[in-house]
């Protein structure tokens, strides 16, 4: 068994005295625990966005990654041996399979023969959608998404499957080139005039989303 084995063996069998054990880990459920996972997420962005080195890229500091990463994968795990309760086959190793097998499937052109894709974003989610027997752009984004990664989403699913929308025109030209730094900036100023004029910015992004969803069912029927 390497390492990598005995140590991930080691936190199961951790996790299931904590489960059988500690009054707390007892009573949790699959919902209850979903504001830790969230919880987790987000403190391993932290642990990757917020170290700085000086400059505008971020350095994470491997301690503090690798502190959050195992508090995420702890998730995980506890996710695992919950439904495990149920249904013996739900195991640590069947998730990891899972995954494994799909990526493998989705990446013919490393472990088959196929060329690579010139649109790799494009090929991926044609694949995964034509894996899931998804039919629309919309279906399989998770309602929980922000309002602005809901709309980087659609507009990225519908320009890999070549569904027209029709887009809000920038200030800019379209041709103007754009940075992280930029983008950042503008939200928040964006932001800023919406706040001092009394608008809710992110009830505005959602609308927006809503009709940016509106627009590619409408595009998806004319097909």
């Amino acid at each position: 068994m390497t390492q990598d084995a005995a140590e991930v063996a080691r936190l199961v069998a951790v996790m299931g005295r904590l489960r059988a054990e500690c009054p707390w880990d007892a009573q949790q459920t699959h919902r209850s625990l979903v504001q830790y996972l969230i919880e987790e997420t987000y403190e391993v962005v932290e642990a990757i966005e917020g170290t700085r080195d000086g400059g505008e890229t971020p350095i994470p500091a491997h301690d503090h990654l690798r502190e959050e990463l195992g508090d995420l994968l702890f998730q995980i795990v506890f996710h695992t041996a919950i439904a495990q309760e149920t249904d013996p086959d739900f195991t640590l190793a069947a998730v990891a399979a899972g995954v494994a097998d799909k990526l493998i499937a989705r990446h013919p052109y490393v472990f088959g023969t196929e060329a690579v894709p010139e649109d790799l974003d494009g090929s991926w989610e044609n694949r995964k959608a034509a894996e899931k027997g998804r039919r629309s752009v919309l279906e399989g984004i998770p309602d929980q998404l922000s309002s602005i990664a809901r709309a980087n989403k659609i507009i990225s699913r519908a320009r890999s499957r070549a569904v027209p929308a029709e887009l809000p025109v920038p200030d800019e030209p379209a041709g103007s080139p754009l940075d992280a730094r930029t983008v950042g900036d503008q939200l928040i100023s964006l932001i800023a005039r919406a706040q001092a004029g009394g608008i809710d910015a992110d009830q505005a992004a959602r609308d927006a989303v809503r009709r940016l969803e509106r627009q590619v069912t409408e595009a998806e029927a004319d097909r």
